[in-house]
């Protein structure tokens, strides 16, 4: 299945976030829906979370590529969301403004579920994000579940391997090029299955529409339930 006009129209100029547990295939389903927009006519910008800046980018490094074990949940809270600021300002606020559809990966409910999973109360979350980015929430955001295990084992992680910061060019080959466990990737099984269970909620009280996609399946089996969920929501 592929992208229908009526579809691609439904979503120019809109905020489309895709998201979910560690591999999920989020990053994939992102491309490709990315490249049938674009091939439909309308004008999209990618970007991610955090990062996506010179100064998200440098906010990046200080998540992603260093061990988080000594820092306060708060800081690391607060450090997402400047990146995210930056990133509205930015990239993501004027693209909008010329009818740009943007699709980010990941966004205000990764933080929910990953800084949810080591402590920080998740509707506290919503409420630093309505500082942070004002009224500029995604029309919708997919998130794509899948189990804990399988997601490991997409991008060439053991279950036991859970917790411990090793870079995935020592553990064999992997279905995805250029992937090294973060420093969100690394932390205990655990935490992973927390994440997995606030991303299965975080609808019920997150300000804008979310759409919970069954993660399991070939990558095709998958984009075909995204864009059933698309056409179902009002945007």
């Amino acid at each position: 299945m592929s992208i229908d006009p009526t579809l691609a129209e439904k979503l120019r100029g809109k905020f489309v976030v895709l998201d979910g547990p560690d591999g999920a295939g989020k990053s994939t389903q992102h491309k490709r829906l990315d490249s049938e927009l674009t091939e439909a006519g309308v004008d999209t910008i990618s970007c991610r979370d955090p990062g996506g800046t010179t100064i998200g980018d440098r906010i990046r490094s200080v998540l992603l590529d260093h061990d988080l074990a000594d820092m306060d949940v708060s800081c690391e809270t607060l450090l997402f969301m400047a990146s995210r600021a930056q990133l509205l300002t930015e990239i993501i606020k004027p693209a909008l403004t010329e009818n740009k559809t943007v699709l980010c990966d990941r966004f205000v409910t990764s933080t929910c579920a990953y800084q949810g999973a080591a402590g920080y109360d998740p509707k506290r979350i919503i409420e630093l994000a309505r500082f942070a980015i004002a009224d500029s929430w995604p029309d919708v955001t997919i998130v794509i579940d899948v189990d804990v295990e399988k997601g490991f084992d997409r991008i060439g992680r053991k279950p036991s391997h859970a917790g411990k910061n090793r870079k995935l060019a020592d553990q064999g080959p992997t279905l995805f090029t250029g992937v090294e466990p973060d420093a969100m990737e690394a932390r205990p099984l655990d935490f992973h299955r927390r994440v997995r269970e606030v991303f299965q909620s975080v609808g019920d009280y997150y300000p804008t529409p979310v759409i919970v996609i069954d993660g399991d399946g070939d990558a095709n089996t998958v984009y075909e339930r995204i864009l059933e969920g698309l056409h179902r929501v009002t945007l």
